[in-house]
């Protein structure tokens, strides 16, 4: 079975996975294109190390290629559940470093070369993802998948297996200690004029 080439872009993620099930390899194509910066995403602004990001990236995907033949459509939805797997191997991979001093740990490599802009962004992301790791583990995912993936607080909810209400909590509180911990790089950052 195999989807028509002009209906690639409005089958949904659920579809392509059991399009891929069934032995289709153009579905499995569209949906890594589609999924893969995502999750690499997600797994570089909770790890801030691209090395590892690649790696768990590719470890949610084979887990989602494995679980294929068992997916039922309807039940939850395909990011739902590689956001969810997407996190908790990032927060696997976290407990494993806490042995580790936060001075040890690579600063997130900016393969951009340029003006002085380009420097003025990497500073902005570099102090955003220190001010991020800065934060407990579950406001950090929290505010991630609120502010920077933008999903929903019910999709958080149930990616992070709590309520909504302690979605809200968590990112409100995230926000805030984001912000006071910022609050005095403005003008460092380039924000002086706000």
């Amino acid at each position: 079975m195999t989807m028509p080439l002009d209906a690639e872009t409005e089958v949904g993620d659920d579809a392509l996975l059991v399009l891929y099930a069934n032995g289709d390899a153009r579905a499995a194509r569209l949906l890594t294109l589609r999924l893969t910066p995502r999750v690499f995403a997600q797994a570089f602004r909770m790890l801030g190390d691209r090395a590892e990001a690649e790696d768990v990236a590719q470890e949610a995907l084979m887990r989602l290629w494995k679980i294929a033949p068992e997916w039922r459509q309807g039940e939850a939805k395909v990011t739902t559940w590689l956001y969810r797997v997407t996190a908790n191997l990032c927060t696997d991979r976290l407990r494993k470093r806490r042995s580790v001093g936060i001075d040890e740990i690579p600063e997130p490599e900016d393969d951009a070369v340029g003006p002085a802009e380009a420097l003025q962004d990497k500073a902005r992301l570099d102090a955003l993802q220190a001010a991020l790791n800065d934060l407990p583990e579950r406001q950090r995912q929290a505010v991630i998948l609120r502010h920077i993936e933008g999903l929903g607080n019910p999709e958080i909810a149930e990616i992070m297996e709590i309520t909504v209400e302690a979605v809200e909590s968590l990112t409100a509180r995230g926000k805030r200690a984001l912000a006071a911990g910022l609050a005095g790089r403005k003008e460092e950052l380039g924000y002086e004029h706000g």
